[in-house]
């Protein structure tokens, strides 16, 4: 035992004190693929990009894995490299952007725009950092394919598109992973974050992700001149009384102790200021850990959507539709409690005991957990990576402020320390998992 710990000391060592050659490689592999982003379902040149590094590190590569419900083929990538008998190991980073508009400034900012499902023309920024998590599975893979010395299984790196349509992880699994390239033993993975100091992680075990569930609600009333309200069943009055409303599920129904979120991001209604239009569209996102919160939420919505339209007398062939979106609604994360204390452990002996940090439970989402498949029956953990400038993260704290985070505008990593401390930990974790026996 005392020989496997030293071996993921040795890796920390070399990896902390890479040649300058290398991390810079990495960082403009980053500015590459951020300067380039492309939104979920359209991940062509990204997934090109990884693939082709993954070939130059010596892995068996395979590309197109993934078939979307509508049968057409995704962009996912696997690489395969196998080194002796030992455990099979899944390591996943993301490919896919937001349709965000840049504004960090950095000067390899993304001036992308790009059309999104809808066909409207948007921009597209990489605002919650798969680039940094795409550049760390190049890296680790370097990395660990440059020590297969120090580790014996197989490695199975996975760059996965379409993350934040909550699609991409089931589009590899239908398209039969673990029958073409093998069951894992266990699956990791890191995100990014701008809570944490770039140079530092976090870990934990137990829930550590809320699940999402996302909703289009339609309200549907009957249109009129601006002038002559009378003659309509207005859609959009219907609307502000929703979202008005909608928050009592949170406030008034689901339990303080069990906690839950509602959010509209969207909503859409009408065309001209004197006209009340025949409907309106609201997309909603909510987040909850537990079964009955789901319910709560699911049940609500529905139940308040139809009270405003009885409410305003809306037709029984007018009332509101409300549609759970499936393809876009993912279980609570669940980090196994033995694997993350193994995680632990090896970003401790890698990085040091202040480097690394306790995370706590968030309501984002993420459908990483899906590679862990139902019940829980391949151990999974997904660890937090900092990425924010030590000097404006400490400013910010100071101020009680937080920095610009994930799906903002302004999400702006520092990509230098990231990308060392992310292929460092990363490496450590895999070396750790796959020791060889002493």
């Amino acid at each position: 035992m005392k020989k496997s710990v030293c071996g993921v000391a040795l890796l920390g060592l070399l990896l902390g004190s890479a040649h300058a050659d290398d991390v810079n490689s990495l960082v403009q592999l980053y500015k590459q693929i951020h300067a380039h982003p492309e939104l979920p379902h359209q991940e062509e040149k990204t997934s090109a990009l990884v693939a082709a590094e993954l070939r130059k590190a010596g892995y068996k590569v395979t590309e197109r894995v993934g078939v979307y419900e509508d049968g057409s083929r995704a962009y996912g990538v696997v690489a395969v490299l196998e080194n002796g008998p030992g455990p099979r190991l899944l390591i996943r980073s993301e490919l896919d952007a937001l349709p965000v508009t840049e504004e960090t400034g950095v000067d390899y900012a993304s001036h992308v725009r790009s059309k999104n499902a809808a066909g409207q023309e948007v921009g597209v920024m990489h605002a919650c950092g798969h680039d940094i998590h795409a550049t760390t599975l190049v890296g680790t893979a370097r990395a660990m394919a440059a020590r297969r010395d120090q580790w014996h299984g197989t490695l199975m790196f996975v760059a996965q598109p379409s993350e934040e349509t909550a699609d991409g992880a089931r589009a590899m699994l239908r398209d039969r992973l673990y029958e073409r390239f093998g069951r894992p033993d266990f699956a990791i993975a890191l995100h990014d974050t701008s809570d944490r100091a770039a140079g530092t992680v976090g870990v934990m075990g137990g829930f550590s992700q809320a699940g999402v569930i996302s909703i289009d609600v339609t309200l549907r009333g009957i249109g009129a001149h601006g002038a002559a309200p009378q003659d309509a069943k207005d859609p959009i009055v219907m609307a502000g009384q929703f979202i008005t409303q909608v928050q009592t599920i949170v406030s008034r129904v689901q339990d303080p102790r069990d906690p839950a979120v509602i959010s509209i991001g969207s909503i859409h209604g009408g065309a001209k200021r004197n006209v009340i239009p025949y409907e309106v569209k609201l997309e909603l996102t909510a987040r909850a850990f537990s079964d009955k919160a789901v319910k709560n939420i699911t049940e609500g919505v529905k139940r308040i959507a139809n009270g405003v339209a009885l409410a305003a007398g809306v037709p029984a062939d007018r009332m509101p539709i409300v549609t759970v979106l499936e393809s876009e609604t993912l279980p609570s994360a669940y980090n196994d409690p033995a694997l993350s204390t193994r995680v632990k452990a090896a970003l401790v002996q890698s990085l040091g005991a202040p480097q690394v940090g306790e995370d706590e439970p968030v309501m984002y989402s993420e459908d990483f957990g899906l590679f862990g498949l139902p019940g829980r029956a391949i151990p999974v953990v997904m660890f937090s990576l900092g990425v924010a400038d030590p000097a404006k993260l400490a400013a910010a704290q100071a101020e009680g402020r937080a920095l610009p985070g994930p799906h903002t505008s302004r999400f702006e990593p520092l990509p230098e320390p990231s990308l060392r401390t992310g292929v460092q930990a990363m490496s450590a974790v895999a070396t750790a998992l796959l020791q060889r026996q002493q």
